[in-house]
């Protein structure tokens, strides 16, 4: 799942989920690392992944493809997962 991470999600989001990459501040993607971020639903991240992402708000726009033609059911599970092990250790 890591390396689907790398080539899919890291670009904007980074290895480390906090959108600190250029084109993660350019379109001031969310910082899945925090607990707020982390309070969503895994249907919800589910329908991010399979369906894109296409909003503006204040001028910024966030756009991300969709990979329900590119990913398995299964990696999408994979990823929504390695998204929760990105929340705050406590």
């Amino acid at each position: 799942i890591e390396r689907l991470w790398k080539a899919k999600c890291s670009a904007c989001h980074g290895m480390d989920g906090k959108g600190a990459t250029e084109k993660g501040q350019k379109m001031k993607v969310a910082d899945m690392t925090t607990a707020e971020f982390q309070k969503g639903k895994d249907e919800d991240f589910k329908k991010q992944i399979n369906d894109g992402v296409k909003t503006e708000k204040d001028g910024v726009k966030k756009e991300m493809d969709p990979y329900k033609d590119e990913v398995k059911p299964a990696e999408v599970d994979g990823l929504v997962a390695f998204i929760r092990e990105l929340a705050p250790k406590k």
